[in-house]
Parts: C-alpha cells; sequence; structure tokens
C-alpha cells in the first residue's frame, strides 16, 4: 500500500513507546510480587492524578442519564463559550467575545484546526527545542516545516528575540510556542513575549500560543495570558490540565476575529462536533466549588514540584530551570554517563519507575535530558525518588569499578 509521503516526516511519539516498555516491564517477573517484585511507578505520563472535578462528574451522570445526546454546534456550546469568556474577565481582566472561542475535540484538535487555517507548503514555523513534539508534527502534517531552535537555559529554554532576528527569513510564517512549556515547565518572560509578538506582527505573521499550563502556574510574574497583547494572538487551551479533564478530550482556542469562519468550516468536515457530554459537563467547572478544588490542586503540585526538583539535583540529576508551572522537571542526566534514553530504560527495568527520555523533545538536548512528571501523588514521588537515587548509586559504583 502507497502511504502519503507526509507520514514518513512524523516521528513516532517515543513517550508512548516508552509507555508501551514500562508496562511490558510492569507485567513481567520484576513487578509480580509473588516472585519479589514491586509495582512500577509511572512518572512518564503528563496527566494529573486527580481526575475531573466531582461537579464534573455529578454533570456529566445528570446529562445522560436524561436520555438524548445531540451535536452541538462545531464551534460548541454557546453556554460554554460564555463561561469561558466570563473565566477570562475574571481572572485575566480579559474582554473576550464569547464568538472568538472555539470548542475543540482536545488541545490537538485546537492545534490541528490552527495549523490547517494558517499554514501550507513552503511556509517555516519557529519553535523552540525542547518542545511538545506534536507542535511540530502538527505544522509538518499540513506540509509547513517546523524549524526547531536550540534554546538553553539561560533563555529559559524558550525563543527569545535574538532567535528570531537569526532565523526569520522570507518563508518564515510565524511562531508556535508554550507558555508553560512541555517539557521543561518554563514560561517565556512577559517582556520577551510581548518583544517576540511585537517582531512577528511587524513582519505580517502569527503568533500561536500553547497555554494549556498557563493556571497551572506557581510564579506570579507569568500570571498573564499571551492573549492580553492583542486580539492577533491565537492561544490553544485544554480542559485537561487544569481542569483534570484529560480522556474526556475538551480543548479551545481564542481567535482572531478573521479565523473564525475559516476555522468552524474546517471543524464542521473533520469531526462535526467536540463530545457533547464532555462539553455539558465542563460547564460544571466553573462552580465556585470546583474553581476551589482546582486552585488547592495547583497548590499541590507546587509543595510535590518543591519536594522534586531539590532532590533530583541532590542526586545529580540537576534542574537547570525550576519549573514555574505544569508538572514536568527537565532535568539534566550527563552526569551518570548515559544518554537519557538509556537511563530511562535502565531506571525502569532495574527501579520500575517510569520516566520519559528527551528524545521526543528535539534533538539540541534530546540525549542529555529527561523529563520526569510529578503529576502523581506525594507517597509513589519520595518512593520513586528513593528507587532512583538507589539504582544510581549502584550505577556508579559499578562505574568506578569498572574504571579501576
Amino acid at each position: 500500500m502507497r502511504l502519503s509521503d507526509r507520514v514518513a516526516r512524523i516521528d513516532p511519539f517515543y513517550v508512548m513507546e516508552c509507555a508501551k516498555r514500562a508496562d511490558e516491564i510492569a507485567r513481567s517477573a520484576v513487578c509480580d510480587p509473588a516472585q519479589g517484585g514491586r509495582r512500577m511507578i509511572y512518572l512518564n505520563i503528563g496527566e494529573p492524578d486527580f481526575g475531573a472535578s466531582p461537579a464534573v462528574r455529578e454533570a456529566a451522570a445528570r446529562f445522560t442519564t436524561a436520555g438524548r445526546i445531540p451535536y452541538t454546534q462545531a464551534n460548541g456550546l454557546t453556554t460554554l463559550r460564555q463561561r469561558l469568556s466570563d473565566w477570562y474577565r475574571d481572572t485575566q481582566h480579559l474582554d473576550i467575545a464569547p464568538e472568538r472561542i472555539v470548542i475543540t475535540a482536545g488541545a490537538s484538535a485546537a492545534l490541528q484546526l490552527a495549523c490547517l487555517a494558517l499554514f501550507q507548503a513552503g511556509d517555516e514555523v519557529l519553535m523552540p527545542d525542547p518542545s511538545y513534539p506534536c507542535n511540530r508534527h502538527f505544522v509538518a502534517a499540513v506540509d509547513a516545516t517546523p524549524v526547531l531552535i536550540p534554546s538553553t537555559p539561560e533563555q529559559r529554554f524558550q525563543l527569545d528575540i535574538g532567535h528570531l532576528r537569526q532565523h526569520w527569513n522570507a518563508r518564515s510564517r510565524g511562531v508556535l510556542l508554550a507558555s508553560p512549556s512541555n517539557p521543561t515547565g518554563t514560561s517565556i518572560e512577559p517582556e520577551e513575549l510581548a518583544r517576540i509578538h511585537a517582531f512577528v506582527r511587524e513582519r505580517g505573521g502569527v503568533t500561536i500560543v500553547d497555554e494549556i499550563y498557563q493556571s497551572l502556574g506557581y510564579d506570579r510574574r507569568f500570571a498573564r495570558s499571551a492573549l492580553a497583547l492583542g486580539d492577533d494572538v491565537v492561544s490553544i487551551n485544554s480542559f485537561s490540565k487544569y481542569f483534570g479533564m484529560t480522556g474526556w478530550r475538551l480543548g479551545w482556542l481564542v481567535l482572531p476575529e478573521a479565523m473564525i469562519t475559516p476555522v468552524e468550516k474546517l471543524a464542521q468536515n473533520l469531526y462535526i462536533c467536540p463530545s457533547t457530554i464532555a462539553q455539558q459537563a465542563a460547564l460544571a467547572c466553573f462552580e465556585p466549588t470546583s474553581l476551589d478544588e482546582y486552585e488547592r490542586r495547583r497548590e499541590e503540585l507546587r509543595r510535590r514540584r518543591d519536594l522534586v526538583v531539590p532532590a533530583l539535583d541532590a542526586m545529580g540529576l540537576p534542574v537547570p530551570v525550576m519549573p514555574d508551572g505544569a508538572f514536568y522537571a527537565w532535568a539534566d542526566a550527563s552526569g551518570t554517563g548515559l544518554s537519557s534514553w538509556d537511563l530511562c530504560m535502565d531506571l525502569m527495568q532495574h527501579a520500575q519507575v517510569a520516566l520519559t527520555p528527551g528524545r521526543d523533545f528535539g534533538p539540541a538536548f534530546g540525549e542529555r535530558f529527561l523529563r520526569l512528571s510529578f503529576a502523581s501523588g506525594m507517597d509513589d514521588l519520595r518512593e520513586a525518588l528513593a528507587r532512583i537515587r538507589v539504582r544510581l548509586d549502584q550505577l556508579k559504583t559499578r562505574s568506578t569499578a569498572s574504571a579501576a
């Protein structure tokens, strides 16, 4: 069977490949309690352990028992778009018309719609290395070219205006940023983001900002949405992370007015509409009890970060930039003498801890850094950190003995 050329341009999603390997080990003798094994601790996937709030689950149950579940508009429920508009007003003091908000089948669908509407063959889209792999693959899937620019700890692993001045050319169509970022948990300095946006705007380009972790921030310096920069910013967001609705597959776009009708046309043809059940349930995200719960969870994630980062530093896996948002620690494994891939495979097998090697997130640091997700509970994190420390000591002892 002949496949399209674009399939060859999409790399495997190594996060999921590693997850499959972790599951294989979890089913093997090393994790079998009857044979003295211990369970696998998964710190590899970016999924909060909290789940949807009680009000959301109850709303879904009420709606499904009521009977008929119809399609909604392709752009989503009018009531949900209004709730999001109110939420931006209350949390960001931004006047975002509900007509500019498009509900999507997860942030992935939002990114696909934005890329389809904006990019085509011959276009280049600038983004940092490291960055979330699917972002560049969405660009490649519409036959445009993602341009990964190595970004250092001094740059918070983010693009800056210097990068744009160096790499922007006649083919450049825009930038695709994430703040906070997956895998680093770092945000773009507000003044730098403003400079980037002004630069791109002056050249007729588009600024797309993935803000799915924006509400999971721990530093007020980065609390402002990129939407404050102007109505021409395209913002990608999701109910998965802050609102804990990962498997419900619900996200949204905030668009410039000129993009609303084109994106609606694409959504109508690609998937008709987002899940009606998920949309009806998501209305309960904005109830006061739910919002209070999300804030408690955010503070719990801060506590987890403050446990994990110093512990990694102490065991020789330094995190060069403290994550100010999300739930990831981007740790330097080079001091172990192993690539991040080999170290993660070793830790899965011998410590029964699943982490994510950096290979997915770009070539600049892929073999050097690994990602730990602290979206799991404190007991699991403490146990995992203890196991990692023991295994690193064993590897160090073995290396010293070999050298002797």
